[in-house]
């Protein structure tokens, strides 16, 4: 079972993902980091040993079709409804982004 956890360490989490906590939740979140942690050391004492390496939680690959080449979208039909397309060089404006 995992120890629980202080509040400087608390902290130093916090501190690495960037958040400010009020006292009350540096205890609120020590108490549930204490509990993930004890449920992580449980399923630590599940025997997997017989368990085949899981590479995929889907069974069905539908997606993993081979690759087709098929006519695409005419670039005068894609612009038609675009706001602001310019439509001689062929592009769809979009607002900057800095």
């Amino acid at each position: 079972m995992s120890a629980p956890l202080t509040r400087a360490e608390v902290e130093a989490i916090a501190a690495l993902a960037q958040l400010e906590l009020s006292e009350v939740e540096l205890d609120l979140f020590a108490r549930q980091l204490a509990d993930i942690l004890t449920y992580v050391d449980q399923l630590k004492e599940v025997d997997t040993s017989g368990v085949p390496p899981t590479i995929s939680v889907s069974a069905d690959h539908d997606g993993d079709r081979p690759d087709e080449v098929r006519p695409s979208l005419d670039r005068r039909a894609a612009l038609e409804n675009a706001p602001e397309a310019a439509q001689e060089a062929g592009l769809f404006k979009v607002p900057r982004v800095l």
